[in-house]
Formats: structure tokens, sequence, C-alpha cells
């Protein structure tokens, strides 16, 4: 028998699979030099004049603050950091290690795991010169129709918190500071900058709050962004009653508060509000505009001072204040750490088998067995170009991705024939220029001389805030993306061009697009990341190299004020049949295969930050290209590359369905050593797959006169679900191994669960013991409606064929409370301070489940609370 790492939901990052290095203790950052921060953020405070103290609350630019030579302070930097540290630059000159999604990682379960793609975060980060990461996203899976999903943990709020709590704890052993975000309610993308978010006070509490208090009390993190809506009137970079009285006065957490980008809107109310940094810069309502508040009398210049302080104190954490050690000295962080690796093993550890039945007779689909096949066919857009990011601010550039079919041809023995049919086109958008082009963008001055000169490696050009050395955006003119093309094919090739502003396209002397392209909609980022495309066609020949470029004149968006950005891009797209022909040919090369592989996706068009999904269908016709490929391949085995739940109407005529997520850069190796059965898929739903959109319980998104109400009050998720009479595709916590687990005891008392399971299979694996706690009839008489059960602890095991593994797993005084609203009521205008109510633990008997999923649970005990 082996023991489990103890899972304990008040240390929720505690490794409870691999484990971090055994003195990662002595890596946490020294509490003894607490002393030394104060002592010297006093000193650099006492020397500053109140002009410096109010730039230092202002960004100077996209990325950073101000530097102060004459205390010592350097300019801290910051990065978007949730799967990646893409530094101050958006461009793939500095590439960067891009991890799998926040749903991918919190499908592993794995607190420990999480911390461990903290370190290695930390480590990119310090390579490129960042001191605090824009991350982690820990708003909830509240509806399925959140744009944002992807980059959020899970429906579940214990979940969400253990996982950014094991985040926010190895980032910052690494020395460097997290921002914890979007506080709060920022739950879905549409109209996200003016929404009014209606939600009462328990569920704020018990819901949307508590990942942030889990973290702030076992990770204590550096930083917490604010988002852009409002919350119950208040918009949130200045709503005092949140920031003021719960985050710092009730939980104690002494970092900064940095905004969201271009969400400050007022001076004094910001300030007031507990706002410390209004990001970006250099023009903002801190910076001068603070210092003439103070000095007309409407904010205190002790309220400045205040948060001059938590800015130096985060210096001083950072290594970034001279004369005082950071909180992590560089002998004491992790390195040498292995990128692909640990992204790879996040992958395959994510990867969530949803079914896998057997085909005919014959064992089941997966793992496929490498020498019994001859001819695999893989087939789907995505197994060729696949999505590993989830797009919008979460953006990085990988030095190399291995796609599906790269990873399978690599992996499959010489002697087994690998197809590929595309199937169907998902996207709408034509593919940036890659193949056969040799690009480089040219940055040019008005009268045409060159600023700068960069290679590209595809066709697009992004900037965001950072121009290349030598450019200003008083100095330039306009950009040329130009060079060659060499076609592959003959025939009609199709180019499209995007962009805000002036566009000019020469294709081999002709010009064949000259003209403006305005931006669509008033969300100022999605016009910057999504801008408006247009078609062209060119009739080339195959080897025959043109010349192209594409000549660009800035137009706009403004990202904030003061604050242009660059985007535009050439796209291209070979000549290829229709759908009907290709679909056609991808279930030839099934039928004469021993196994097909389909691999379908989401787009960053119906996926992405800056809007909500419309629906949860795949994009395409790729739900038709599955269920003809099925009829004519039993064996088919379909892997579903999106960032959240996709509709999978053809999901009984397969044997074998297969979550990857977005899987990241090492996508292809991590799918092989999957489906290969090289490792067994790891991962645990985070969040619940509905069988259709019209079944979910909550699915608004969309605000009505300015306003989106959280009417559904705790009942999100599987809490929701459990209420339903529908039943969901696939419900939290689902996930099939390559083993079975028989779960032999539980033990409970009020404190803590011990269970015991034993691996019936005949391989290693892991298995994730889930605990949820279920109020019967002998509750206490005044206890308010609850949920049927919920998520109260978690343990992943692992046991060897036939042995056995235990896992002891505290339950928290929380597990058993709930927000008691007090004589304020549940109107969801009240903000659920202090003053509102409190928690109160409930008493009476609960039934204690120890479950493989929130539906499969295993066995019973009941324990009393008094």
């Amino acid at each position: 028998m082996t023991d489990a790492q103890p899972h304990d939901p008040t240390d929720p990052t505690e490794p409870t699979g691999p484990t971090p290095p055994a003195d990662a203790d002595a890596r946490r950052p020294a509490r003894g030099r607490a002393q030394d921060h104060t002592a010297a953020v006093e000193r650099a405070l006492a020397a500053l004049d109140l002009d410096t103290k109010a730039a230092l609350l202002s960004g100077q630019d996209m990325w950073t603050l101000p530097a102060v030579p004459a205390i010592g302070l350097r300019s801290l930097v910051m990065s978007d950091g949730p799967v990646g540290v893409r530094g101050q630059e958006w461009n793939a000159e500095d590439p960067s290690v891009a991890l799998p999604s926040p749903t991918a990682l919190a499908a592993t379960w794995d607190p420990g795991l999480a911390r461990r793609a903290g370190h290695l975060l930390a480590q990119e980060a310090r390579r490129k010169g960042v001191h605090v990461l824009l991350a982690p996203t820990v708003n909830l899976h509240r509806s399925p129709l959140g744009g944002r999903h992807f980059e959020c943990y899970a429906e579940d709020p214990l979940l969400t918190g253990a996982i950014g709590a094991g985040y926010v704890r190895g980032v910052q052993e690494g020395g460097v500071g997290t921002t914890v975000k979007h506080f709060v309610g920022n739950d879905a993308e549409t109209d996200r900058f003016t929404v009014d978010n209606r939600i009462a006070p328990r569920p704020l509490r018990e819901l949307y709050l508590a990942p942030f208090e889990h973290i702030v009390e076992h990770a204590r993190p550096w930083g917490v962004m604010t988002a852009y809506n409002q919350v119950n009137g208040a918009t949130m970079t200045e709503h005092r009653a949140l920031v003021q009285d719960v985050l710092r006065g009730e939980w104690g957490f002494d970092g900064v508060n940095v905004s969201d980008w271009t969400a400050a809107r007022d001076t004094v109310r910001a300030l007031r509000g507990g706002l410390d940094v209004a990001m970006p810069g250099p023009r903002t309502v801190y910076g001068a505009p603070l210092a003439e508040a103070v000095r007309a009398g409407e904010v205190a210049e002790a309220e400045v001072d205040d948060a001059v302080r938590r800015v130096l104190l985060l210096a001083a954490r950072t290594g970034c204040l001279e004369g005082v050690p950071a909180a992590v000295e560089p002998a004491e962080v992790p390195q040498g750490i292995d990128g692909r690796a640990v992204a790879r093993e996040i992958a395959r550890r994510g990867c969530v088998l949803l079914r896998n039945e057997p085909v005919g007779a014959e064992r089941r689909a997966l793992p496929v067995d490498a020498t019994a096949v001859r001819r695999v066919a893989v087939i789907g857009a995505a197994a060729r170009d696949a999505r590993v990011l989830g797009g919008g601010s979460a953006t990085v550039f990988p030095d190399a991705v291995l796609s599906p079919l790269e990873g399978l041809r690599a992996a499959l023995p010489d002697d087994v024939e690998v197809t590929f049919a595309l199937g169907a086109e998902p996207r709408t958008r034509v593919p940036y220029a890659r193949e056969g082009f040799t690009l480089r963008a040219r940055y040019l001055a008005a009268d045409g001389q060159l600023l700068a000169e960069i290679p590209r490696s595809d066709g697009q050009v992004r900037v965001m805030g950072r121009l290349p050395e030598g450019v200003t955006r008083q100095n330039l003119g306009a950009v040329e993306l130009t060079g060659s093309f060499t076609p592959r094919s003959t025939g009609s090739h199709t180019l499209a061009v995007s962009g805000i502003g002036g566009l000019r396209l020469t294709v081999g002397g002709a010009v064949l697009f000259d003209g403006r392209c305005a931006p669509d909609g008033n969300d100022p980022f999605e016009a910057f990341m999504h801008p408006v495309e247009r078609r062209l066609t060119a009739e080339l020949t195959a080897g025959e190299s043109v010349g192209i470029t594409l000549r660009f004149v800035p137009g706009g968006p403004d990202l904030g004020e003061g604050l242009d950005g660059l985007n535009f891009a050439l796209g291209h797209s070979a000549p290829q049949l229709d759908d009907d022909a290709e679909i056609a040919e991808a279930v030839r090369a099934a039928a004469g295969a021993d196994v097909a592989i389909v691999v379908v996706a989401t787009t960053d068009e119906v996926e992405s930050e800056g809007f909500d999904r419309r629906d949860l269908r795949l994009p395409g016709r790729q739900d038709e290209l599955v269920t003809r490929v099925a009829a004519a391949n039993p064996h088919t085995i379909v892997v579903v590359n999106s960032g959240s739940p996709v509709e999978l109407p053809w999901r009984e005529q397969v044997p074998a369905v297969l979550l990857s997520w977005f899987p990241g850069q090492e996508a292809g190796a991590a799918l092989a050593d999957v489906l290969l059965g090289a490792h067994e898929p790891g991962g645990r739903l985070p969040t619940t797959w509905p069988a259709r959109l019209a079944d979910a319980p909550v699915s608004a998104v969309t605000p009505a006169d300015g306003q989106l109400t959280y009417s559904e009050g705790v009942y999100i998720g599987y809490r929701a679900w459990q209420r339903s009479a529908p039943a969901p595709a696939y419900p939290f916590g689902h996930g099939l191994g390559y083993t079975d687990w028989e779960y032999e005891s539980l033990d409970t008392t009020p404190d803590s669960v011990r269970v015991r399971v034993r691996n019936t299979g005949d391989r290693t694996g892991r298995e994730v013991v889930q605990i949820y706690l279920a109020p019967t009839a002998d509750a206490a008489p005044d206890a308010p409606e609850r949920p049927a059960r919920w998520l109260a602890g978690f343990a992943v095991v692992e046991a060897g064929p036939g042995e056995s593994a235990e896992a002891e797993i505290p339950l928290p005084d929380r597990a058993f409370a709930v927000w008691d609203e007090g004589d304020g009521g549940g109107e969801a205008g009240d903000v659920g301070t202090a003053g509102d109510g409190g928690w109160r633990r409930v008493k009476g008997v609960y039934l204690v489940e120890a479950a493989h999923s929130v539906d499969d649970r295993r066995l019973t005990a009941e324990v009393t609370v008094g």
C-alpha cells in the first residue's frame, strides 16, 4: 500500500503528485526579511516629494512603473503570464515557453504541479527581466458561454483557490510577484468595461470572493488586479467596500492593487477605493492629476503615502529596491527547470478521457497498441495546426509548436503509415502567412526613412505599447511587411489583409488592395485584437517566387490615453478542395486505416478574450466530419482541442473521446504519450460539460440595461446541475484512466477523512479522490437552503497494479459554513461586507462522500457537526 500526499484544503498547495524539491520550504520568502522591508520602505517614502509619489502610482508606459534612482528604486516590469511570460514585446523575437491553458492545469487537480508551473514561469520572468506576472485568473466558470473560460480554472471555488494558490506560491518562490485577477465578478466578457454585476452577499462570499480569499490566506500574493466591471453599483477600481474593507481589512492583504489595463476612471474615487496603481501609462488618472487633487484638498497626501508604501514593498520583495534583500534571494530560487518537460507533463496530465469503450469484442479504443496497427489516419485542420493557446492577453510566442500530426508521426514505429486529411476547415478567417513566405517588417518615417527592420516568422505584426528601438509614435509613418512568397501549389491562392488604418497589398508588382479598414464594435481591445479582414485572390504558379508587400499606415484604435497599438496582418490560404470534397477525402482515409484519429477544435473567432461565445457548437462542419468518419471506421478516436465546453452530438457514435484543452507548445508530444499509452490521461473535469447549451442551468452573459443579475444565487456549475432535470454530457470531476479503482474504506471525523483505494487494473495509475459534503434531513432547523452537495477536499493518489493507496483529507470549518446575510437580507445591492453578516457554521448531520466524480460517489459515511 502507498500513501498519498495529504491534501489539506486549508493549505491547498501541498503537493499531491510529483513534489517540488525537498528543500522547497527553505525557498519560501523569509519572514525575517519583512522588518527589513518595512524599514526600507519608510526610508524611501520619506525621501520622495508629492509629484514623485504620484508618478510612482502611474504606469510610465504599457508595462512598467517609473524608476527613482535617488532612492535606489529600479523600474518595475510587469507582463502577462497565465501560460507563459511574454515580456514587454508582443512578438516572436524573444520566444516564451507556452504552457497549456489554465483549464488544463486545473484538470490535473494537482496544486503541487501548479506550483512547479509557477517555478518555471518565475524562471522565464527572470530571464526576460520581468518582476510581476499579471496572473493567475481565478474568476469562476459561471456560464459555459464565458469568453475567457479557458483562462480561468474551474466552476468550483475550492478547486480554483487550490490551483491558484499553488501557482502563486510557485511564482513567488521564484522571486517574482503575482497579481491575482480579476477582482471580482469578471466572469464574462460582454460589456465588460461597463456592466454592473448584481451579486447578492451570499453567492458573492461563498463563490466569487472565495478563491481570492483562499489565495490571500494561503499563498500571500504580492498583488491583486481589480476588474473593469462594477459589482452592485460600484466600479471595481473604486470599490472601497470590497477592496479596503474585505480584501485588506478582513483578509489582511498587504500587496499592491493594480488596475486592469485602462480600467481606472476617476482619480479621487480610485484612490479612496483602494487602487494603488493605474495602468497603463503614460497618462492615467494618477500621476499629475493625483498630485493636483492633493494640492486642491480633494485627497490627503497620507492616502497617497499608503498606496506608495505598497508599491515600494512590492519593489523590495522583487529586488527592485536597493539596500534591502529581496523576499527570495537568487540562491534560493528554483533553477534549471526544463520548460518543455513541464509543458509536456501538464498537457498529458490535464488530458481528460471522457469516453473509452471497446471496439467490437476487442480491447478498449485507448490506448492504441502501436504494434497492432499498420495504417493510422490523422484527420482535422487542428491535427496539423493545433490551437495551443487561448489568445487575447494570454498570448505568448513559443519558439516551436509540435502539432498532433507531428507528435504521432514521431512516436509511431517507422513501419506504421500515417496519412493526413484536412476534413473540414473550422476557421472563417484566413490563417497568417507562413509556409513559403520570407518576410520582414520595415518601420518607416513619413519621409520614407528606415527606422527599424525586424525579421518576421509569419504575416502578423503586433505591438502593444513598446515599439522597436528607434521607433516612436511621433516618428512612425508606416510599416511595411515585405518579402517573397514561393507557392507550393498552382492555382487560386487566397490572401487577406487586416488592420485598422490604411492598407495596400502588392503582389508581383500588382496592387491587389488599397484602402482603409475601420474598427468594428465598441470594445477597443476586441477591435485591436481581431480587426476586420479583407480577402483577395491571386493566381500563382508552384515554385515561382513573387515579391509581396503589405504597407500599413496606423489609424487606431487608441488602447488608452496616448497609447497606440499596432496590429495588422497578411493572411494566406493555399488552393484547396471545397468542404464536401475535403470531408469525402477524410472519409476515404479513415476507411483505409486501422484507426482514425480526428482532432476537432474551436478557433479564436469563437473562443477568445474580448467577447463571449454565442453557442457551444464546434465551428464549421466538424460535427459532420466526425459522424461520417465514425461511420467509415469503428475505431475512431476524437480529440477535442478547446479551452471550454463544446457540444459533442456524436459522442456515443465513437468509442473514445479525449479532451486536450489548449495543450501548449508540446501538444503533439503529450497527445502521443496519452494516445499510445506511454502515460495515462490524468485529468478530471474542472467544469461540467453540457450535452446542449439549452440544458445549461446558467447561461446568461448579456446585460440588460447595463446590469447582469446573478439571479441563480449559489447555484452555478454542478451545484446547479444537481437541481436540473437534464443530465450533463459529462459531470464535474469526471475522467477515465487506463486502470480501474476500487474504493475500499472511508473513515471520517468532523475534522478529516481517510480514504483507501486500490488499483484493480494491470498498470500503474493515478486517481483523484474527491470528497463531497451533503446535508441531511437532520440539519439544524434554521439551516438555510444549500446545494445537494459541494466539494470539500480532494487528493491525487498513485498506486501500481493491485496496490492500495490512502489519502487523508482535512475538512476545514469553512466546508460546513454559509454566509449569513444578517438583517440586510439577500439583496444584490448589498456588497457583503463585515457589517452585512458573517460566516455561520451550520450544525447537523452530513453525508461525507468519497467520489470519482460528483455523480459517481463510491463510499459514504456520516458525520455530526455540533
